[in-house]
């Protein structure tokens, strides 16, 4: 992930949300606590994210219709869901994911 990329991720985010993420949001859901972890992501915006958190932040990026359930998450392709029943399917699981970075935002 670049620092474009999760400049578009925050924004992304916040509209999957229905309100602007800062950069101290951001720092929250990689788990960078204290002051200097708006700094951090503010630096990332522009050089992009080490290893952890950029994995971290795909699997959150889910949450988001502009971004792909990635291959390991996605059950819904499979012969043992019917087909009508995997937009559907696919909604929910974004909606968990969406609670998911609430949860960590809270």
């Amino acid at each position: 992930m670049t620092g474009p990329e999760l400049k578009q991720l925050r924004q992304d985010l916040g509209d999957a949300l229905g309100r602007p993420l800062s950069a101290a949001d951001m720092a929250k859901l990689c788990g960078l606590t204290g002051g200097a972890g708006a700094d951090t992501i503010r630096k990332w915006e522009v050089t992009g994210p080490s290893g952890p958190a950029g994995a971290l932040l795909r699997i959150l990026a889910m949450a988001s219709d502009r971004y792909p359930i990635l291959e390991n998450f996605n059950v819904f392709d499979r012969f043992n869901i019917a087909e009508k029943q995997r937009p559907a399917r696919r909604e929910a699981f974004r909606e968990q994911m969406r609670a998911e970075v609430r949860r960590r935002l809270d």
